[in-house]
């Protein structure tokens, strides 16, 4: 089957080769090779196993273009583009309120740039906030394993400043550290992003109140 990216181009599969066996290196909750979103994966499974919530990544849309019938109990997909996504990557239930977040990972070590967001999850995650939902990105910087919740109201702030400030075109980590919530990775769950979700909700009912 061949499958397609949204700018047209085929995707193909990476070829293996062979490398050389290197010393292993010391396994620790800091150094497992995952990506952000595998490690969002499993703590999703634990808090789901947990009974303390239910939250899934949402599946990239795929478009049909070929498919085969080579029996009429089966169908063969030939041909198929990967969509791109309308929205953000999570979203679920927790203590009766709505969450919904995107995630995102850097390789720079001074700031976070805004070109990894698209307008039309700005528009989904305002969206969101205008239903009162509990809306949010998990941003990570690889080569310093730092982890950050940043609230979507904040991230919107961010977003129209650089259409007013033409050299903001990013987040500084110093800005993070200031108005994001870091995170530290857990064993399990490896990314214990519900405990600030929990201080999101009390600062909520202390403002209503």
């Amino acid at each position: 089957m061949v499958i397609h990216y949204p700018n047209g181009k085929s995707y193909t599969p990476p070829v293996k080769q062979a490398q050389k066996k290197k010393r292993p290196k010391d396994i620790s909750f800091s150094n497992r090779g995952m990506s952000l979103e595998d490690d969002l994966n499993d703590s999703n499974i634990t808090y789901l196993t947990q009974g303390r919530a239910v939250i899934h990544k949402k599946p990239t849309p795929i478009q049909i273009v070929q498919v085969d019938y080579p029996k009429r109990s089966a169908a063969v997909i030939k041909e198929a583009y990967f969509k791109q996504a309308s929205t953000t990557d999570y979203n679920g239930v927790y203590r009766g309120y709505y969450l919904d977040f995107e995630a995102k990972e850097t390789k720079n070590k001074q700031s976070f740039p805004l070109k990894n967001f698209h307008q039309h999850q700005i528009d989904h995650m305002s969206a969101c906030l205008n239903q009162k939902g509990i809306c949010f990105v998990i941003l990570r910087f690889a080569s310093l394993n730092r982890l950050f919740l940043l609230e979507a109201a904040d991230l919107l702030v961010y977003w129209n400043r650089q259409y007013q400030e033409k050299e903001k075109k990013s987040i500084s980590l110093k800005e993070l550290e200031k108005n994001a919530h870091e995170m530290y990775y857990n064993f399990s769950p490896r990314i214990p992003y519900l405990e600030v979700v929990d201080q999101l909700i009390e600062d909520d009912v202390h403002n209503i109140e």
